[in-house]
């Protein structure tokens, strides 16, 4: 299956209009962003686990990276409530279930094989630092190589001058609206600016968005390995 599988491309969702699909496993679904293979791929979804459910034991070819947007996550090694960060590096395995439900963004088989750390943060208790230009906070979660993903936080009013980003940039609205002269987006949306894009993005009424940049490559093979 290919969905929004050309990184050239710019993409723009607003994940509330989209239906949710059912997963292999009962009471697990999912809204899919974008997609290049059948079951295992290289994917990007968000994904609810109804109260009580859970997913197969199975481990991660390409590492998996998620963000626990509400309820709590589990796993065997922990339990994560919402706001958790975390990354299971490319040959980790696990066996995740939720207790009491949630809903996650997750991105599967998109890790570099050499990013071997174990990321675990709960945003909710971090600390927060200025950003670049005034009414900024950003959250720094990880970084690899030209890979950087975080949390920022936008005051009302805030503007971020013209820039570009050679190696692409994904955001996900967490809060409030983000905005940039390409359009607005509210909570739930999801975009993917391809490597080379240029925006000037801004808030009038504030947000929180986490973002990851330096991360696209120009092409991906066959196979969704980043060529």
């Amino acid at each position: 299956m290919d969905l929004h599988a050309d990184l050239s491309q710019r993409v723009v969702v607003d994940t509330n209009a989209l239906p949710w699909s059912p997963s292999p496993m009962p009471g697990v679904e999912r809204r899919l962003l974008d997609r290049q293979g059948d079951e295992v791929a290289r994917a990007t979804s968000l994904v609810r686990y109804a109260p009580g459910s859970h997913f197969a034991p199975h481990s991660h070819g390409g590492g998996e990276e998620f963000l626990v947007l509400d309820g709590i996550f589990s796993d065997g090694q922990g339990d994560y409530p919402a706001g958790s960060y975390l990354r299971n590096p490319v040959g980790s395995s696990h066996a995740p279930f939720s207790a009491a439900g949630c809903t996650i963004l997750v991105k599967l088989q998109q890790m570099h094989p050499a990013d071997q750390q174990r990321v675990c943060i709960d945003t909710g208790s971090a600390h927060w630092r200025p950003g670049l230009v005034s009414g900024l906070q950003v959250l720094p979660l990880h970084g690899f190589g030209s890979e950087h993903v975080a949390l920022v936080r936008w005051a009302p009013g805030t503007v971020f001058p013209l820039h570009g980003h050679p190696g692409g940039e994904e955001i996900f609205v967490l809060e409030g609206v983000f905005q940039d002269e390409h359009g607005t987006y509210r909570a739930g949306s999801w975009l993917r600016h391809a490597p080379g894009s240029v925006h000037r993005p801004w808030s009038e009424a504030g947000c929180t968005i986490w973002v990851k940049t330096g991360h696209l490559p120009a092409t991906v093979g066959p196979d969704g390995a980043l060529a």
